[in-house]
């Protein structure tokens, strides 16, 4: 498993030699310092989005008091602040994830909509009736749903690979399902739902060997780990800036650039043309061809903002103090009666979903949520994956690097709360 497909930085137990103030990086949350039921907020929702730092709060008020107006073509000085403003951000996308060329960097609203982009713009064309797309059984829905919709359209079947006892890929029934039917691989790099992180690298090699593309839904990746996508050697990764600190709205593709210059546009309208007539319309050169309209720029400039402050605190340092966390509430949990972690990968970013015996998730999140601590209650958009582990939801915390140790021994006490309430 290389460097990519694990959680980057030291092992929990070295957490003590990194230099990390956590309460310095809390000061940079605004968010952290309000209430909640007149209890200091805990929040333990990251992986469904995290909060924002004021530097990038900061950034993207400042972009539109003096900076802000309809990016490209413009040659007014605004229109040309904002144009810089905003390819800037995508070189420093490109940057981040390790990318060829800016070209191969296309904006769109999130994750989803870059698998959207792919499925309907990559895939539809190519696909044939009895040809296959291979997923895997902890798939977010949104790696679901749109190769049903394929599917639907093109006759094309959809194969899922089965997920192990301890929520890890079934790696020798990958191998199995890849075939001369398979047209696609969609794989999530890492489970919103179970913390899992998957070894893309030699999953993408096994594909490649057998000239099979590889997307992958990075979404929950980037925040924890050093991400290159030509280490991991995919054709497609798609992220979204909410879930690394930056705004709503706004994400990526990443797309090798041969690959996004055989594909029509997704979507139709201005930006994404050369020239326009009745009779005929010329396309706009990658990535452009592939942002429709008038795109989220401030959007763009917030993501960029994010990506500099997680890089100026040190992804390495940063997923270090995570592994500490996860170690230690793992450990913490286990003191609870009748609790149980679904997922108990060796490889896991800092998820963990929970049941309690007799008491329903949501009920756990209502007790959490009057002591102030805020947690997701549900199926996280795979319901796939629950009824693999035959729960029809499971709580579920996650932390980031503004939380902390103490914040733990606080859900810890509220889970018992949650013992007392019921019984």
């Amino acid at each position: 498993m290389s460097t990519s497909d694990r959680a980057a930085g030291l092992p929990a137990h070295d957490i003590d030699r990194v230099p990390y103030d956590v309460e310095r990086v809390r000061a940079d949350f605004p968010i952290l310092s309000r209430l909640v039921h007149d209890k200091r907020l805990v929040y333990l929702d990251n992986a469904a989005s995290t909060q924002k730092p004021r530097q990038v709060i900061e950034r993207i008020k400042r972009f539109y008091e003096t900076e802000y107006s309809n990016v490209h073509r413009g040659v007014h000085h605004l229109s040309q602040l904002a144009t810089s403003a905003y390819e800037d951000a995508r070189e420093r996308l490109r940057a981040f994830v390790d990318a060829e060329n800016a070209r191969e960097i296309v904006f769109v609203r999130g994750a989803t909509e870059a698998i959207n982009l792919v499925a309907q713009s990559f895939a539809r064309p190519r696909l044939s009736s009895g040809e296959e797309i291979l997923i895997s059984g902890m798939e977010h829905h949104a790696n679901i749903v749109p190769w049903q919709i394929l599917r639907e359209q093109t006759g094309a079947q959809l194969r899922v690979v089965p997920v192990t006892d301890d929520g890890e890929l079934d790696l020798e029934a990958f191998e199995r399902r890849l075939g001369p039917r398979t047209a696609l691989v969609a794989l999530i790099h890492t489970s919103n739902a179970l913390g899992t992180i998957n070894p893309v690298r030699d999953l993408v090699r096994l594909a490649h060997a057998q000239g099979v593309p590889v997307l992958v839904d990075g979404a929950q990746a980037v925040a924890h780990q050093r991400v290159s996508v030509r280490e991991l050697g995919c054709d497609f990764f798609a992220f979204s800036a909410h879930k690394m600190y930056g705004p709503s709205g706004i994400g990526a593709l990443y797309a090798r650039g041969e690959l996004l210059e055989a594909m029509p546009p997704y979507q139709a309208g201005g930006e994404m043309i050369r020239s326009v007539t009745f009779e005929r319309t010329i396309y706009n050169d990658i990535p452009h061809r592939f942002e429709a309209g008038t795109p989220n720029i401030a959007g763009a400039v917030g993501f960029a903002a994010a990506i500099d402050y997680l890089e100026q605190l040190g992804l390495e340092r940063v997923a270090a103090w995570e592994s500490a966390l996860l170690a230690q509430a793992t450990e913490a949990l286990s003191g609870v009666s009748g609790l149980r972690i679904v997922g108990t990968a060796r490889a896991k970013a800092p998820v963990i979903s929970m049941t309690i015996d007799g008491v329903h998730p949501h009920d756990v999140a209502t007790v959490l949520d009057s002591e102030g601590i805020a947690v997701r209650a549900g199926h996280h958009c795979a319901q796939p994956l629950m009824d693999r582990f035959g729960v029809p939801a499971t709580t579920r915390a996650s932390f980031a690097l503004y939380n902390t140790r103490e914040e733990i021994d606080m859900l810890v006490a509220g889970l018992q709360r949650v013992r007392e309430v019921f019984g």
